[in-house]
C-alpha cells in the first residue's frame, strides 16, 4: 500500500478521497489523483484567483482572438524545473508542448516566441543551462519549421537554482477545434509515438521545490523527438478535418490521464481505457505507468464508433503508431482495465476538482522596507556608464540565441528579431499583420506586485505600438515561488489584481494562460515572482510597420509621453542594479488614462506615415534606448537634454522615442499638442557614429557597439 504522503497527497487531500470514494483508493487511483491533484494540474492555489482576470479564456486547450476570419491562437507555458535539469529536453519538449497545444485548436503554428532567465552569466552552471536551452529551443523549433520570431532573455542571481522557460506558440486557423467529448461510445484512438517510462510523475515534480540533487530529478524529465513532432503536426492538421472526429486534445502533464479525464468531464461523460492497448516502447511497463507516462509526440482523438480507420490510416501515412485505446461512457466514471481486469475506477468529476487552498493573508513587510531604502547617487560619466550597461548581458545583443533559430521558415516573418519592438507576422493573401511579444520584469514585481504586474502588461502593449500594432489580447505564465509561503502567496495575488486592472484599462482579455509555482530551491531560494506576459495584437498593413532604427541624417528625435522624472521613479531601475546592485525604492506607476491615449496618437502616427522609427523607452532609462535605435540603424545623433543621471537612466513608464521627418515635424506637433501629448524635441539624428550631449562628444558608438555585439559571444564562446 503506497504512502499517500510520499505521493504529494497531504492528510486532508487523502480524506477527501476517501469520502468521493467511500472507500479506501487503491495505489492506481491514489496517483491519478496525486496527478490530477498536483498544483501543475490541478491549480489548487491559483484557480480561485484566476477567476478575477477579465474574460476571453476559450476553456480550451488554447486561447485565441479573431482578426477578421482567422481565429489568432496563442498560449504560453513554462517548462522551468525540467529546464533546470536537463536544459536541452526541458526547453525542447517544452516547444512540443504548446505547440501541440496550437494543434488541438485545429490552428497551424505560425510562431514561437520565449522568455527566459538564467542565473548570473558569470556562473559556470547558469551558463550551462543557457546554452543547453537555447540549444534545445533551436533544435526542436527549427527541426518542425516553426519560426522562433521574438523573445527576452534575463540573467539575475535570483534564478541561479530555478531557471524560467516560458514559451509561446501562436497559430491560425479558419475553424477551431473542441476537447469537448461527445457521444456515449465514442474511441478513444491515440496517435503519435510509442509510450515509454519518460516523463512519468512529470506533474508532480512541477509541483513542489527543486531538490539540490538534480539527478534524482532526472527521470521526470521527458524526451522530445522533433522530426515525430512535425508528422504529428501534419497528421493531426489533416485528421481534424475529417468529419467523425468529435473532439482533440494533446498528451501533456499527466499523460494518457489528463487528456481522457479532461475530454470526458468537459462532456459530462465516462470513459473507460483499455491500457494493454496502447502501443508500447519499452517491456514490462505497469499500468499505472502507462496512465501517467509523459512520452511526447502524442495526441488524443474522440473519433465516431466504427470511423476510426480513417483515422489510423492517415496516422500510418506519417509514420505514426495510432490505436483505439478506449471509448466514452455514460456513467461518469473514469475506468482504466488492465488484460481484463478493472485496475481503478473513479469519479471523473472528482479527478478535475483538486481542493482549493486560497487564503488571505497580509501585505509583505520587505516591500515598504525596501521602498525606505536610500536611493545611491552614481556620480559617474555618461560614457562609463553606457559600456558598464551595454557589456551587461541584460542590455547587450542576444544575436548569439536569436541567430541559431530559424526566423524566416514559413516565410510569415515581416519583422525579423532584433530589428524592433515586437515581431510581426504576414497573414497570408491579407494587408494584415500579426503582432506579437513576450515581456516580464522580475525587479519591478518583487518591489511592488501590484504596480509591478500593470507595468509588464502596459510595456507588451507599447511594444506592440511601437511598430504599428493595436493590442488585442494577453496569454499569461505566473512564475513564483512556493505558494505556501505567505509573502508568495500575496505576491501572487497582487500581481493577478495588477494583470487584471491593467487588461482591463486596455479592454483586452487574458485569453489563458500558465501558473509555475515552487520555482525555490529546497536550500530556500526563490525567484523573483515574474509574471510573463504574451500579448498579441493586429496591424491593418503591414507594409506600415515600424523599427527601432535611426534612418535618415537630419530627422528630428522626440521623446513623446511623461517627460520628466523624479527621484522616487527611478527605483528598480537596471543602471543602479548593474552599477551599485542596488534593488530598493518606488518603482514607476502607469496613469493608465494618460497610457491609453498615448498608445492611440503613437498608432495614429504611425498609420499616418508622419513617424520613422518607434522604439518604447524601458530597461536601462531613455539614452539605453537611445543608444540602442542609434546602434540598430547605424546612426548617430546630437542629443540635447539635461546631464542629470537619473533623467538619463531612470525608468519611467509611458515613453517612446521616435523620430519625424523634417518635413513632417510640424504635423506632428500640431497633432501633439491637439491630443494633449506631452514631447520635447531631444535632437538631430546624426550621419556619423558618435554621441554628442549638449554639443560634447560623448561617446563613438563604435565602442558601445563592440561591448553590445560581443558580450554574450565571449560569454558562451571563451573558455572560463
Amino acid at each position: 500500500m503506497l504512502d499517500h504522503k510520499k505521493v504529494g497527497i497531504s492528510d486532508r487531500e487523502y480524506g477527501l478521497i476517501k469520502q468521493i470514494l467511500k472507500r479506501e483508493p487503491n495505489d492506481i487511483e491514489l496517483l491519478l489523483y496525486s496527478a490530477m491533484w498536483s498544483e501543475h494540474c490541478g491549480y489548487k492555489h491559483s484557480k480561485r484567483l484566476l477567476k478575477k482576470l477579465p474574460g476571453g479564456s476559450s476553456g480550451e486547450n488554447a486561447g485565441f482572438v479573431k482578426i477578421e476570419d482567422n481565429f489568432i491562437v496563442f498560449k504560453v507555458e513554462s517548462h522551468n524545473h525540467p529546464s533546470a535539469v536537463e536544459p536541452f529536453q526541458g526547453a525542447a519538449t517544452g516547444i512540443g508542448g504548446i505547440i501541440r497545444d496550437i494543434i488541438a485548436m485545429g490552428a497551424r503554428p505560425i510562431a514561437l516566441a520565449d522568455s527566459l532567465w538564467f542565473g548570473p552569466i558569470e556562473d559556470s552552471q547558469s551558463r550551462h543551462i543557457f546554452e543547453g536551452v537555447v540549444r534545445g529551443i533551436s533544435s526542436y523549433g527549427n527541426s518542425i519549421g516553426v519560426p522562433t520570431v521574438a523573445g527576452e532573455v534575463h540573467f539575475d542571481e535570483s534564478y541561479k537554482t530555478n531557471p524560467l522557460v516560458n514559451v509561446l506558440a501562436l497559430g491560425v486557423c479558419k475553424e477551431l477545434k473542441s476537447a469537448k467529448a461527445k457521444g456515449v461510445g465514442n474511441s478513444f484512438v491515440l496517435v503519435g509515438s510509442k509510450t515509454g517510462r519518460d516523463g512519468i510523475h512529470g506533474a508532480a515534480f512541477a509541483s513542489r521545490e527543486l531538490s539540490d540533487d538534480t539527478d534524482s530529478d532526472r527521470p521526470s524529465v521527458q524526451v522530445g523527438d522533433p522530426f515525430s513532432e512535425k508528422e504529428l503536426i501534419e497528421a493531426t492538421l489533416e485528421i481534424i478535418r475529417l468529419p467523425q472526429v468529435i473532439a482533440v486534445q494533446d498528451l501533456g502533464a499527466a499523460g494518457l490521464l489528463s487528456s481522457t479525464s479532461e475530454m470526458v468531464s468537459k462532456g459530462n461523460l465516462g470513459a473507460v481505457l483499455y491500457l494493454d492497448r496502447v502501443p508500447l516502447r519499452e517491456k514490462d511497463m505497469k499500468p499505472e505507468e502507462i496512465i501517467l507516462s509523459e512520452s511526447q509526440e502524442r495526441m488524443m482523438f474522440l473519433v465516431e464508433k466504427g470511423k476510426e480507420n480513417e483515422v489510423i490510416e492517415i496516422a500510418k501515412k506519417h509514420l505514426l503508431d495510432a490505436s483505439i485505446v478506449g471509448e466514452t461512457t455514460a456513467d461518469k466514471n473514469y475506468k482504466l482495465i488492465w488484460k481484463d481486469e478493472v485496475v481503478a475506477n473513479v469519479p471523473v468529476e472528482s479527478l478535475g476538482e483538486a481542493p482549493d487552498f486560497y487564503r488571505k493573508v497580509e501585505k509583505a513587510d520587505y516591500v515598504e522596507k525596501l521602498k525606505r531604502l536610500k536611493i545611491p547617487k552614481i556620480n559617474k560619466p555618461v560614457s562609463e556608464i553606457l559600456k558598464k550597461l551595454f557589456s551587461s548581458p541584460e542590455i547587450a545583443s542576444k544575436k548569439w540565441v536569436y541567430r541559431q533559430y530559424d526566423h524566416t521558415v514559413q516565410t510569415n516573418t515581416v519583422i525579423l528579431p532584433g530589428e524592433a519592438d515586437s515581431a510581426i507576422m504576414w497573414i497570408k493573401n491579407s494587408k494584415k499583420g500579426i503582432g506579437l511579444t513576450i515581456d516580464g520584469n522580475g525587479r519591478y514585481v518583487y518591489l511592488d506586485p501590484f504596480e509591478g504586474s500593470k507595468n509588464v502588461v502596459f510595456e507588451a502593449a507599447r511594444n506592440l505600438v511601437a511598430t504599428g500594432c493595436k493590442p488585442l489580447g494577453i496569454t499569461d505564465c505566473m512564475n513564483f515561488g512556493n505558494p505556501e509561503k505567505d509573502d508568495v502567496f500575496w505576491q501572487f495575488e497582487q500581481s493577478i489584481l495588477g494583470i487584471s486592472e491593467a487588461c482591463n484599462s486596455l479592454k483586452i482579455p487574458v485569453t489563458g494562460g500558465n501558473v509555475s509555482f515552487y520555482n525555490e530551491s529546497t536550500s530556500g531560494r526563490a525567484i523573483y515572482p515574474t509574471p510573463v506576459i504574451g500579448m498579441v495584437g493586429v496591424i491593418e498593413d503591414v507594409s506600415k510597420a515600424l523599427t527601432m532604427s535611426f534612418k535618415n541624417t537630419a530627422d528630428y528625435v522626440y521623446l513623446v509621453g511623461r517627460t520628466s522624472i523624479r527621484e522616487r521613479n527611478i527605483g528598480g531601475s537596471l543602471y543602479l542594479k548593474l552599477l551599485e546592485n542596488f534593488v530598493g525604492g518606488s518603482i514607476d506607476t502607469v496613469d493608465t488614462e494618460y497610457e491609453l491615449k498615448l498608445q492611440n496618437f503613437i498608432l495614429k502616427m504611425i498609420d499616418s506615415g508622419v513617424l520613422n522609427s518607434a522604439h518604447d523607452v524601458s530597461d536601462g532609462g531613455l539614452l539605453t534606448s537611445i543608444c540602442e535605435c542609434c546602434i540598430s540603424g547605424n546612426k548617430g545623433i546630437d542629443l540635447f537634454f539635461t546631464e542629470n543621471i537619473e533623467e538619463l537612466f531612470g525608468e519611467v513608464q509611458s515613453r517612446f522615442v521616435i523620430t519625424v521627418k523634417p518635413e513632417f515635424t510640424e504635423i506632428f506637433e500640431a497633432m501633439a499638442k491637439k491630443e494633449n501629448i506631452e514631447y520635447l524635441h531631444l535632437g538631430f539624428v546624426r550621419s556619423d557614429f558618435r554621441l554628442f550631449l549638449n554639443d560634447k562628444e560623448i561617446i563613438d558608438f563604435g565602442s558601445i557597439k563592440s561591448l553590445y555585439d560581443s558580450t554574450l559571444n565571449r560569454w558562451m564562446e571563451e573558455e572560463f
